[in-house]
């Protein structure tokens, strides 16, 4: 997909389904959604065992940041509540550049 990358993350105790019904018409707009889980929802695995198992703020903002960066997405609109939010925030606190715009 080669649209404006947009990455909606889900708060607790929720999950990435909350935003089917956006992903869906976004998808349709032609934006590249992701819809990632985040650290320590869904099935989360950690590639190294000496990664520690945080919920911090920087853990889960690094979490996000490392996705982008993954996924070699330079830019991206970021928009998420709850635990999704406060990734966002990190995220656009900390990495701007990372952040086409950020909705809470």
């Amino acid at each position: 997909m080669t649209g404006a990358p947009v990455v909606l993350l889900h708060g607790w105790p929720s999950d990435p389904r909350d935003h089917d019904g956006v992903a869906a018409a976004l998808a349709a707009s032609g934006c590249r959604v992701l819809v990632p889980w985040l650290r320590g929802f869904g099935n989360t695995k950690f590639l190294d065992l000496k990664t520690p198992r945080s919920g911090q703020q920087a853990s889960v903002g690094a979490d996000l940041r490392d996705f982008l960066d993954a996924l070699s997405i330079d830019r991206a609109l970021l928009c998420g509540y709850d635990w999704g939010a406060r990734a966002a925030c990190i995220v656009a606190a900390l990495w701007p550049s990372a952040c086409a715009h950020w909705f809470l």
